[in-house]
């Protein structure tokens, strides 16, 4: 039996996110799977699918960051912002110099506003906005707040721009590509796309969905799962008497007075309101739960999110 935690995937080219979903569950035939992180089809990389339990805690992972080895092509704009589009217009990049491809390129080093395109999953007015591109329909939609932590040339060949791009969740490469473009008056798009880490996850470590179905027949898939400890690991990690902790497993609110105050000094006590980690003495990994807050009544408890991750002590 697979254990509940997260694989590494590399999505090949031409899959849709929820293609790898699909295949990993008919490979896995019974957990529950999902996945966080949307790649495009036309995007290949690190895609996080989520085994089991896993898929309980996707909203403490959307804030992983991203990075991506992206290639953009100015001179010519397409209705999708990429290569599998529509080009729409052509423009000359012959009088463009090494030096303002990287002027153009530094300023969306930061925090800035980015406006989904089209031919996207966001949704407005619960349509995704790639079905209304698809029926001719153009919908307003807002900008939202992005970061580009770094962005770096590794090479310009022509009118080619091989970038290194590392950015906040919910950042559009295409979108970036052809913002640059039009800085530089020229247009561009997005020719190809890899996306090689999420969080912790490295690509170099990435198994492809033919290799999961051989770690699975092999008895070794559990070694290639990331344990759901690891991947709340940025959260503080409190443990909990063990007493107390056969009660917390059945979703009871764990007494301030019950967890041993010197776990976690390293990075000081969790503040009031912030998701924690709750283990039993062992190191195993309970439960999430929520740290009271000033205004909360009654007394000061650990609020056990949801369900707890384990139902019996072994």
């Amino acid at each position: 039996m697979v254990g509940d935690g997260i694989l590494n995937v590399c999505k090949e080219v031409g899959w849709t996110s929820h293609d790898v979903v699909a295949k990993v569950r008919a490979l896995l035939r019974g957990p529950k799977i999902g996945h966080a992180g949307t790649l495009d089809p036309a995007a290949t990389g690190v895609l996080p699918i989520l085994v089991g339990r896993a898929t309980r805690i996707a909203e403490y992972l959307v804030n992983w960051d991203k990075e991506y080895r992206a290639v953009l092509r100015l001179g010519e704009i397409t209705d999708t912002q990429d290569a599998t589009g529509t080009v729409l217009a052509r423009h000359a990049t012959e009088h463009l110099t090494a030096d303002m491809i990287r002027m153009a390129v530094a300023r969306f080093q930061g925090r800035f506003t980015q406006v989904p395109p089209m031919y996207s999953a966001v949704k407005v007015g619960g349509v995704p906005l790639y079905r209304s591109a698809r029926a001719g329909r153009s919908v307003e939609r807002g900008a939202r707040e992005v970061t580009i932590h770094a962005i770096e040339i590794l090479g310009i060949a022509g009118r080619e721009v091989d970038l290194r791009i590392v950015c906040s969740k919910g950042t559009y490469i295409r979108t970036l590509c052809a913002d640059i473009g039009h800085v530089l008056g020229v247009g561009g798009h997005l020719l190809s796309l890899v996306r090689t880490r999420v969080g912790p996850l490295m690509i170099a470590r990435a198994v492809t969905v033919d290799a999961v179905g051989e770690q699975l027949l092999l008895g070794r898939l559990g070694e290639a799962l990331m344990t759901l400890d690891a991947a709340l690991e940025p959260l503080p990690a409190l443990v909990v008497e063990m007493a107390t902790a056969a009660r917390l497993v059945h979703g009871v609110p764990v007494p301030c007075e019950a967890i041993w105050p010197e776990v976690s000094a390293d990075r000081g006590l969790p503040r009031p309101g912030q998701v924690v980690r709750l283990k039993d003495a062992t190191g195993r990994l309970l439960a999430l739960g929520r740290v009271p807050e000033p205004g909360d009544k009654g007394l000061p408890v650990i609020k056990v999110l949801a369900d707890p991750f384990v139902t019996t002590q072994n």
